[in-house]
């Protein structure tokens, strides 16, 4: 199943954090607004939500291009490592 990835950038005293990370199903990936990626069970998604969660947890942000652009770039490298898909507008995917 594809799910896009979202999160909630929010400003805190020592810069922006990323937090609330969901997975949400989709036929259609919106890559503007995240990133989506194929997972083969409740149980991958579920793990990799907490690993993001935890990744970024004391990671801050001095804006939101670099915020957003640091989290799609995990969850795509992370996607490459664990074997799992990532969608981009135009392409396939495993």
């Amino acid at each position: 199943m594809i799910y896009q990835i979202g999160w909630t950038t929010l400003p805190g005293l020592r810069g922006l954090s990323c937090s609330d990370f969901r997975a949400t199903p989709t036929d259609a990936p919106d890559n503007e607004r995240g990133v989506a990626i194929e997972f083969a069970g409740e149980a991958k998604r579920d793990a990799f939500l907490k690993q993001i969660e935890e990744h970024f947890a004391a990671r801050r942000f001095t804006n939101a291009a670099d915020a957003f652009d640091t989290v799609k770039a995990y969850v795509i490298e992370q996607a490459a490592r664990r074997n799992f898909s990532w969608r981009s507008e135009g392409q396939g995917g495993n």
